[in-house]
């Protein structure tokens, strides 16, 4: 299985704060911003560490150009953990009606080719799966970490599709991984997004 054309460069995570609205109005009408989400986090608690002053609350954007989007950020004093998943590859993609869910992973070794097919072929058996992207992570504001995530290359985003509660999108991508870890490969949690309301 190849890789697949991706129609956006990435996700960026900022906090749901008093002053987002005028941040999310600017990105409504910036074509550089396709999508918007007003989401939870559920950050994996091994890598707490990693995310200083996090929030509960997170705007999730896919955006065009990383570029904007952090002259967009610059305006904005933001103390609280803002990121980037930055797509490097698409393992596949396919149409879908409702985002419910966004998982993401990290491998703790670079993969293979084969096994990034291995992976992508276990993904794309998953009806509810409707794309998944290898990716890269990057904090914004680096200065409020003690610690640099060793594994910011080896990132995998799954987006699911659903119409059931959030904790069974959570149980569903928890199987999604077991069968992942059945082929030999292990995926680690890194951090969920519960999609509360689509704003974009």
């Amino acid at each position: 299985m190849g890789s697949v054309k991706l129609s956006t460069c990435g996700y960026v995570c900022s906090p749901h704060v008093d002053n987002t609205r005028t941040l999310i109005d600017r990105w409504k009408n910036s074509d550089n911003v396709q999508d918007i989400y007003f989401v939870t986090a559920t950050f994996a608690n091994d890598n707490l560490a990693y995310f200083p002053n996090r929030a509960n609350h997170y705007i999730l954007c896919t955006y065009n150009n990383m570029t904007q989007i952090l002259e967009d950020l610059s305006d904005y004093l933001i103390d609280k953990l803002s990121f980037f998943l930055d797509f490097k590859s698409g393992l596949f993609e396919r149409n879908y009606g409702k985002l419910s869910y966004v998982s993401t992973y990290y491998t703790k070794y670079d993969c293979e080719d084969n096994e990034i097919c291995e992976i992508a072929n276990v993904l794309a058996k998953r009806d509810r799966v409707k794309t998944a992207n290898m990716a890269n992570f990057e904090l914004i504001n680096k200065r409020d970490s003690r610690f640099i995530f060793p594994y910011s290359k080896n990132i995998i985003i799954l987006e699911i599709e659903g119409e059931k509660t959030h904790q069974s999108d959570q149980r569903y991508c928890e199987k999604t991984r077991m069968d992942v870890a059945r082929k030999g490969i292990s995926l680690t949690n890194f951090v969920g997004f519960s999609i509360l309301d689509k704003l974009k």
